[in-house]
């Protein structure tokens, strides 16, 4: 197949486009730094600097790529974690998942009208009642009244408007791999990132080249619908944290009472650590038939940073 990867110069996308090529399919990838273009073309494939904001931009690279599949990997994470403060975090980030999906899904109804794979998220975000797994039946959590709520909301417009469109949303977890908590890892070293009350809250984590398998998969099924792409161990902050920190070679990280931690991080963190809903992974594995190298977070987070 001929697959256009919207984002082939971030964490993720560079994990993805070697294994599109490795599999036989013909890669475009975009990037938005021309100093990246060698990179990407190391990894198998032909290179396009595109601004995902930029409609004609959009139009022109995907009008050159003659894809049968897009793959919406746009995002623009970058800077210290700043969770009290998301809507300022995730601006660009929040407009290449509105605007962004918008041009994309345009310049492929303009261009032959290829299958769409995009990137969603299903982290620690499900919706705040009942049991602490959801499936993709249950709904994401708005997270309404907070700074995340532009970012949540921006998260259901690439599903609303890709599954719209005939294509699939992959809810990735929270992803770890080469250079994807690299902020998380210092924070935790330096003893800035603290356990909240009980820290019973839960989030489901991917190892990058997990998500990229499942992905693959996705392009390759035409896959429809929404899917989580997590791994086989939702867990709660007060097991995953510490281990994470044992990881890193740092010392246990510090507990703060809710209060205080409401005072210093926000509202969004103090829900992420103590009321998050994590999710289950059956329906990618039943249905696209996805095998993780890394079922637990354990395992990979030992190796990743071991």
């Amino acid at each position: 197949m001929r697959v256009f990867v919207a984002g082939g110069s971030g964490v993720l996308g560079r994990r993805l486009v070697p294994q599109l090529v490795e599999r036989g399919h013909q890669v475009t990838a975009t990037t938005t730094d021309e100093s990246k273009l060698g990179m990407l073309k190391e990894l198998g494939a032909d290179a396009v600097v595109m601004d995902g904001l930029d409609a004609a931009s959009v139009d022109e690279a995907v009008a050159g790529a003659h894809a049968d599949a897009i793959v919406h990997q746009m995002t623009a994470i970058a800077g210290k974690p700043d969770i009290k403060h998301m809507d300022k975090w995730f601006a660009t980030t929040n407009r290449l998942r509105t605007e962004g999906t918008d041009h994309l899904l345009a310049a492929a109804a303009r261009h032959g009208s290829p299958h769409v794979v995009a990137q969603s998220y299903g982290n620690w975000n499900g919706i705040r009642e009942g049991g602490w797994i959801k499936t993709e039946d249950d709904p994401l959590d708005l997270f309404e009244g907070t700074p995340a709520n532009v970012g949540m909301r921006a998260i259901a417009h690439v599903e609303e408007s890709v599954l719209a469109a005939g294509g699939a949303a992959l809810r990735y977890g929270g992803l770890y791999g080469p250079g994807a908590t690299d902020d998380q890892v210092t924070l935790i070293r330096k003893r800035q990132f603290p356990l909240v009350g009980r820290s019973n809250g839960y989030s489901s984590w991917v190892h990058l080249d997990d998500a990229a398998g499942a992905t693959v998969l996705a392009v390759e099924q035409q896959a429809r619908g929404v899917y989580n792409v997590v791994d086989d161990e939702p867990a709660p902050a007060s097991e995953w944290l510490p281990y994470l920190a044992k990881c890193a070679g740092a010392k246990p990280p510090m507990r703060v009472p809710v209060w205080v931690a409401r005072l210093m991080a926000g509202d969004v963190a103090v829900a992420m650590m103590t009321e998050g809903r994590a999710f289950s992974n059956a329906k990618a594995k039943r249905e696209l038939g996805w095998r993780l190298r890394y079922p637990s977070w354990r395992q990979g987070f030992a190796e990743d940073l071991g």
